[in-house]
């Protein structure tokens, strides 16, 4: 098996991918996530790697001792959004291993033990919690709390883990891997359009706080052609207008607010609903401007509930603070990159999760389009070799030095 950038990104292109959408759905546990992850066990035992299943479901190719101490890892996800692109997650996997590759052609010696790693349901797209297998590993998400999601079909995480061949009963925080990591650095494909026409790779400064709500507008259920106007208690006018009030107060405010993802009952053509659901996905440069935001978004749905005579409800789902990557970490791979640009993120990553605990750190490959999340997220061959290249001169700085 060849294990150039070009071949592997190959094998996985049609893994999940959709052909009336042309994007993937590599979710949690599901057969697409399972093809995934039989790459990446092979790709680890091609090259003589350690390979690890850890209890929360990650995935880690270990060169060295998986038990020694001051462990450099790098890696990413593999799973997607609904209709995501390519490129969000798999990148960071495959260049991870084409970095170690370029290492070892260069007879690189290591002082440090090596990993990579494949996080589990980093985008949350089957149970609605991002950063599940690096949010268990921190004990961000307890036990107890992940075995509470369920997915839209009803099908709990423990049991999906299970069908899957994974014991669930064994989930869990994980300080004792954690206390064997001296650094995490992480490569993504550029989420927005930051990076100039001469600036193939950045590093991450920082991940604005970020969340997603549930908001549930409860009204009547009626018909929708003999109900008098005047009559109706209809939630979807409360929802509409929630999402255009979000849309006019983010932009005031210099942040963000995305309504995503909607569900409706009895959503019938001809049926005035009885209840919506939006979800909120709100972010901003910080903590106090993203809570004003939302209380102002809240506030606007509960003034036009009453107008409407829906019931408005909100629940917090899940909530990042911000987070400064690890500052000396952060400045070594600038640094050693030439002085490349360091710019902060609005999207949430699994190296943003594990900074509390240990030194992250993220590299972030040019998007020239700045799309994400959609078929459309691209980036260029020679941009993602830049890429590859720019990794592995992180790793030997940080994994090959004298101990």
């Amino acid at each position: 098996m060849s294990h150039s950038f070009e071949a592997m990104w190959a094998e996985l292109l049609p893994v999940g991918r959709s052909a009336s959408s042309g994007g993937y759905r590599r979710f949690a546990w599901n057969s697409a996530d399972a093809e995934c992850r039989a790459w990446f066990e092979q790709q680890a035992r091609d090259r003589g790697l350690a390979y690890e299943l850890d209890r929360n479901g990650n995935q880690w190719a270990w060169l060295g001792d998986p038990h020694g101490a001051g462990a450099v890892v790098t890696g990413s996800h593999l799973d997607s959004v609904p209709d995501g692109g390519a490129f969000d997650g798999p990148l960071g996997v495959v260049s991870s291993f084409a970095a170690l590759d370029e290492l070892r052609s260069r007879e690189a010696e290591f002082s440090k033990p090596l990993a990579i790693v494949n996080f589990g349901d980093e985008e949350g797209a089957r149970f609605g919690v991002a950063c599940i297998g690096s949010r268990l590993t921190a004990g961000v998400l307890s036990q107890e709390q992940a075995y509470a999601l369920r997915d839209a079909d009803g099908v709990r995480l423990p049991d999906a883990m299970e069908r899957a061949g994974q014991d669930p009963t064994a989930i869990g925080a994980d300080a004792d891997r954690l206390a064997r990591i001296g650094a995490f650095v992480e490569l993504h494909v550029e989420q927005g359009r930051y990076l100039g026409e001469d600036q193939p790779v950045g590093v991450a400064s920082a991940i604005w706080p970020h969340g997603r709500w549930r908001f549930d507008f409860h009204g009547e259920a009626n018909h929708a052609g003999t109900t008098r106007i005047e009559d109706r208690r209809d939630p979807m006018l409360t929802y509409a207008n929630t999402v255009l009030s979000a849309r006019k107060k983010a932009k005031l405010a210099g942040a963000l607010a995305t309504f995503g993802k909607v569900a409706v009952e009895p959503n019938g053509t001809n049926a005035i609903a009885s209840l919506v659901r939006g979800w909120l996905d709100s972010r901003a440069a910080d903590e106090a401007t993203l809570t004003a935001l939302v209380e102002e978004i809240r506030l606007a749905a509960h003034e036009r509930g009453e107008r409407d005579g829906v019931k408005v409800e909100l629940t917090r789902e899940s909530y990042t603070p911000v987070v400064d990557f690890d500052g000396p970490l952060r400045d070594r791979l600038a640094a050693r990159l030439g002085g490349v640009p360091v710019l902060p993120t609005g999207a949430g990553h699994d190296a943003g999760i594990l900074a509390s605990a240990i030194p992250t750190a993220m590299l972030f490959v040019r998007n020239p389009s700045g799309v994400s999340h959609s078929p459309a997220e691209r980036a260029e061959l020679a941009d993602c070799l830049a890429g590859v290249a720019a990794l592995a001169d992180v790793l030997e700085d940080l994994a090959c030095q004298p101990s």
